[in-house]
């Protein structure tokens, strides 16, 4: 969100954000003037379902008794030389225990491989039998998703089309692009982690009936503080993309247990938990301290801390790492660094043509070179939410200005950055995501900021955590920009409900089981800030804003998906 209580002025601007209803992403789904109107949503316990059979649909003789091998495979019709060597894996799911009353119902095909392939492979609804030994390969039925580019580990495609509630639903994977085979890991594998899963979320409550309806405003902006604070939303044009990002495949990450984290900070299994915590004059701007408190509040460390920098290259704001962030990085912490072309003090922006007609290099110089001599692999992003940037220039403005600081770091050296590219995530700018991608050889991480506003935005809508994280997800699954690559919350928050005094502790715990059900979030950073939204009655988005919100955040900490065996949570 473009408002970050401590370090950015806060300015309110017209235009379309923080809309009434939001499916997952910053400011609100909704298109045009168009809401839902619906009962609030309760969320589901996600479901990870076995298969139940599978096979492997063959006519070639050699292949024998498929529905009893540890492997599936796939191959195209002209396969290891063979014309008619096609083999299809065909997996069958039963699902019993999704409620009658279930709505929004997202399942997600699992399925392992050991090993990545330029291969297209996608899921069908199958007219296959998956307790067939070897059934012959049958025309597929509807393509459900791709998989453009097999990655090494699970893969996993979108098939909420065929798996709409309980029933026996059977998946067939289809494979183009590559003809040789691709083994795949079966029910029958001897690693029960390894074996194809069905995951299924869904929402409990009344399904949503349309009505137009005008835009509610935007809240109005916090009071800047004595130390500047965020600035704040503001919609920019559409451009047209100056470059189409071609997918590219999925990190690797070592093989082993969980604890292993690549050169580009994706964990092996679970995900990373993270907080921005703002400081105050209160404190001194104690930035250590905002942190340290709220990690005594949740009984543990958390692994990345987030911070906001200007270009002003002095003191806390711009000179950074800062003494707070070198002491948190000593102690095993994360840092990740939203850096915006903007000076904290002054109130005024930069230009993206300010940055990279040169003007700034000597800035961007030093915090490279800064960055380089941390000799720790740190997160970094340059002007998140830049969508809501009108005054900066274009969309090719800033893709230009992104690889410009990026070449800038390459010079100096600065290969301990991990480059985050952060998005609102709405869906009223899903037209401009294309043209505000860098490019995958630019980009590291792909992270969007989702929040369940609730009645901090004039909304009576209650969203789950699936319904507020899974909008720009699909939408990122569905359009491949960043493709393969390890996704991030950078920021995200809920409201309480004032008529569920609970609802909100109950939001928290069932956080953890949101990220399992959403698999490529591998970071997830709580944004605990009253600065990004006005704090009233009925509106307080902080995760400690009373005992019981405190309650659930602390629970969800303790998911052992959140409590990597390495970094901040040991």
């Amino acid at each position: 969100m473009s408002r970050h209580g401590l370090h950015r002025i806060t300015r309110h601007r017209p235009g379309p954000r923080r809309k009434a209803i939001a499916l997952g992403v910053v400011g609100g789904s909704v298109v045009a003037g168009i809401v839902v109107t619906m009962m609030p949503l309760l969320a589901s316990d996600d479901l990870s379902i076995r298969a139940a059979a599978d096979t492997t649909a063959t006519v070639v003789t050699q292949d024998g008794d498929n529905a009893a091998k540890s492997t599936l495979a796939t191959c195209a019709t002209r396969c290891d030389g063979n014309p008619r060597g096609g083999r299809e894996a065909v997996i069958e799911f039963a699902v019993t225990t999704v409620p009658a009353a279930a709505v929004n119902v997202r399942a997600t095909l699992r399925v392992h491989a050991w090993q990545q392939f330029a291969a297209t492979v996608t899921a069908h609804a199958s007219p296959l039998s998956a307790r067939e030994a070897r059934p012959a390969p049958k025309p597929a039925g509807a393509a459900l998703d791709t998989v453009t580019g097999v990655s090494k580990g699970f893969n996993e495609w979108d098939i909420s089309r065929l798996v709409t509630g309980n029933g026996t639903w059977t998946v067939s994977l289809a494979q183009t692009g590559l003809d040789t085979r691709i083994y795949w890991a079966s029910a029958e594998n001897r690693d029960p982690e390894l074996r194809p899963r069905l995951v299924i979320s869904y929402d409990i409550g009344a399904r949503p009936s349309p009505v137009t309806t005008t835009r509610p405003a935007p809240p109005p902006a916090p009071t800047p503080s004595a130390s500047p604070t965020t600035a704040a939303p503001k919609p920019s044009p559409t451009v047209a993309p100056t470059r189409t990002p071609t997918p590219s495949a999925k990190p690797t990450v070592a093989p082993g247990k969980c604890g292993v984290v690549s050169d580009k900070l994706v964990p092996s299994c679970g995900a990373w938990w993270g907080m921005y915590s703002p400081s105050g004059a209160a404190s001194g701007w104690n930035h250590g301290k905002a942190v340290a408190d709220v990690e005594a509040q949740v009984g543990r460390k958390f692994d990345i801390v987030h911070r906001y920098h200007d270009f002003s290259n002095a003191g806390s704001n711009g000179a950074f790492p800062d003494e707070y962030e070198q002491q948190q990085m000593r102690e095993g912490r994360l840092m990740f660094f939203a850096w915006e072309s903007r000076n904290y003090s002054t109130g005024t922006s930069l230009t993206w043509a300010d940055v990279y007609s040169g003007r700034q290099d000597a800035t961007i110089d030093a915090v490279a070179g800064r960055i380089r001599d941390a000799k720790v692999p740190v997160f970094m992003g340059f002007d998140h939410e830049p969508e809501d940037e009108p005054a900066k220039g274009s969309d090719a403005d800033f893709v230009r200005a992104w690889r410009y600081v990026y070449e800038r770091f390459a010079k100096a050296g600065a290969d301990n950055a991990v480059w985050v590219w952060t998005m609102m995530g709405w869906s009223g700018h899903y037209s401009r995501y294309a043209g505000l991608y860098p490019g995958d050889s630019y980009v590291d991480w792909v992270a969007y900021d989702p929040y369940n506003f609730h009645v901090c935005n004039g909304s009576t809508v209650w969203k789950t955590p699936s319904t507020t994280v899974g909008g720009f997800y699909r939408w990122l699954d569905d359009n491949g920009i960043g493709a393969g690559k390890p996704r991030m919350l950078a920021e995200f928050g809920t409201n309480f409900n004032s008529a569920d005094r609970s609802a909100k502790q109950r939001w928290f715990q069932e956080f953890p089981a949101a990220l399992k059900a959403h698999p490529k979030i591998k970071a997830a950073i709580y944004f605990n800030s009253s600065g990004m939204t006005t704090r009233t009655t009925t509106c307080d988005m902080t995760m400690n804003h009373d005992a019981s919100a405190l309650a659930g955040f602390a629970e969800a900490g303790r998911d052992p998906y959140l409590r990597q065996p390495t970094g901040g949570s040991r």
